[in-house]
């Protein structure tokens, strides 16, 4: 009887996962959903990460609302990382309320304090978000993410770094992500200090991370350090349009504009076809050279969907009216 039980809910619960996650079938997900009369945490916790993933997280208070079983920690996360992408009054309400009546047990549990860390950060709650951080026991890399990211979120960039300097276990390629972001912007002695500290213990295998290798980029750019950025540049076996992107704007930065049409001739080479991002800063580099033959050669290749574009529009005219046209 147990066994066929079980066997049913899994069943059922492959169901909806599967129009909720694959065929994106909402409305059928949710009428099998409402069928079922005894719901599980677990049902609640795919329906709820489904309309999450599906851009419904308001559905996901909706269901919250007509729940007649107290959620576990796993639901709880899940409502934790709606009312964080709602950000809104209704989730606020909601949000504080669950993390208040939360079993004292759970709030150990890394992923569940994780969430409700990220929760109280996007809502600018950062006083409550730092006395959930402390009352934890053990602490994983992905805690102290949530709180450098929350940090930087809010623009507590010194904070930021006053918790990298506290972490004392091994960092994985988001954490190095944000650092290097937070690096970037506030880009003073004492951030360039960190930054290149952590760029030199980095695991070599993250240097061919798209994502951590352009923040490194970028960060090296703003501190004005261009031959290090460079050196990543070229260390990185497959590049992505974002991490030429991040090399032309830094060369952008610091004056030297002109390297970034030896970049586009290597992207060129390779057929790797730069994003609007990109497209916007060859302009800007059309615009800092001045030369017509360059605006002429760039503005000749911009996809007509890219020139259409209100952002693209305004570089254009920005690049003209920069233009010396006697050369």
């Amino acid at each position: 009887m147990v066994s066929n039980f079980l066997s049913n809910t899994f069943k059922i619960q492959a169901i909806i996962n599967k129009a909720l996650m694959e065929s994106k079938d909402i409305d059928n997900a949710m009428h099998l959903f409402s069928s079922i009369t005894n719901k599980s945490n677990y049902m609640y916790t795919v329906m709820f990460k489904g309309l999450i993933t599906n851009k419904m997280a308001e559905k996901v208070l909706d269901l919250f609302d007509e729940m007649k079983i107290e959620p576990d920690h796993f639901t709880l996360s899940t409502l934790f990382n709606a009312c964080a992408v709602l950000n809104n009054n209704r989730a606020m309400k909601i949000g504080k309320k669950l993390l208040a009546e939360m079993p004292e047990n759970y709030r150990n549990d890394n992923i569940t304090s994780t969430a409700a860390i990220d929760m109280l950060m996007k809502f600018g709650d950062v006083e409550s978000a730092e006395r959930i951080f402390r009352s934890m026991k053990t602490k994983n890399i992905i805690t102290y993410g949530a709180m450098v990211k929350g940090y930087v979120g809010t623009e507590m960039f010194d904070k930021a770094l006053d918790l990298f300097e506290q972490i004392d276990i091994e960092l994985d390629d988001v954490t190095y992500t944000i650092a290097f972001n937070c690096c970037a912007k506030l880009c003073n002695d004492r951030a360039m200090k960190i930054g290149k500290e952590l760029l030199a213990k980095m695991p070599e295998n993250y240097r061919n991370h798209n994502i951590t290798s352009t923040s490194a980029i970028d960060m090296l750019m703003k501190f004005g350090d261009v031959e290090s950025a460079e050196r990543i540049f070229r260390s990185i076996k497959a590049k992505s349009t974002n991490i030429y992107g991040a090399l032309m704007n830094g060369y952008n930065l610091n004056g030297e504009s002109w390297k970034c049409f030896k970049v586009f001739e290597e992207m060129n080479e390779k057929d790797i076809i730069p994003d609007e991002i990109g497209w916007n800063i060859l302009i800007g580099a059309c615009s800092k050279s001045g030369m017509l033959h360059h605006c002429q050669y760039i503005v000749n290749q911009i996809p007509l969907n890219i020139q259409n574009k209100i952002r693209t529009q305004t570089a254009l005219i920005d690049m003209w009216v920069n233009i010396d046209f006697r050369y």
